[in-house]
């Protein structure tokens, strides 16, 4: 068998069919394996999610199956794959989404149809599945298994510029210590409660 060059491993065609999870599980295998990663693998993938959202605002990073934070104009958001925008990407995205908590034991069961009748279910009163869902296509983005009353969690913040000045070798043009705060608190505090 004739030994793969890693720039072969990592061809921009490569790296779509392993998104795709079209790739030849020992290219995938060898990939994982591989001591030093070429410099241009993030770019790559990046320029493919681009392609394949056709969002006009650059991909800045890739949250989850349908969620990126893109720079828009002078603003990074979260953005979900068909085209809607839950806005700044320093308050949680879940904030914006359309949520469905299952609190009763019968409603948690119907999350949990793999499991056999006889296995133990999440206990009501004890926790809730929150599933959120994108209010553009409906795609559910998230689920969370938490006590009721638990506050939203926010699953990844990333620090976009450390990202991109320190392990990319380059800076993004906004670069600013403000982007990385969170500002999910100081978004609920406006919120009007009745």
């Amino acid at each position: 068998m004739a030994e793969i060059r890693s720039g072969e491993l990592t061809s921009r065609e490569n790296i779509k069919l392993m998104m795709e999870g079209k790739l030849n599980p020992d290219i995938v295998n060898s990939l994982r394996r591989m001591a030093i990663k070429e410099e241009d693998r993030f770019w790559k993938y990046v320029d493919i999610l681009q392609e394949k959202t056709g969002f006009k605002e650059r991909i800045l990073l890739r949250l989850s199956d349908h969620l990126y934070i893109v720079a828009k104009g002078d603003e990074r958001i979260v953005k979900c794959d068909c085209g809607y925008e839950f806005g700044d990407y320093r308050i949680n995205w879940k904030l914006g989404s359309l949520v469905r908590a299952r609190k009763t034991t019968e409603e948690m069961k119907e999350a949990y149809t793999f499991l056999p009748k006889e296995m133990p279910h999440p206990e009501e009163g004890l926790v809730e599945i929150r599933e959120f869902y994108c209010p553009g296509c409906l795609a559910q983005l998230a689920v969370e298994l938490v006590p009721p009353g638990y506050p939203v969690v926010f699953e990844m913040f990333p620090d976009l510029d450390t990202f991109y000045r320190d392990w990319m070798g380059q800076p993004l043009p906004d670069e600013n210590p403000e982007w990385f705060q969170d500002k999910t608190l100081e978004e609920i505090s406006h919120w009007d409660i009745e």
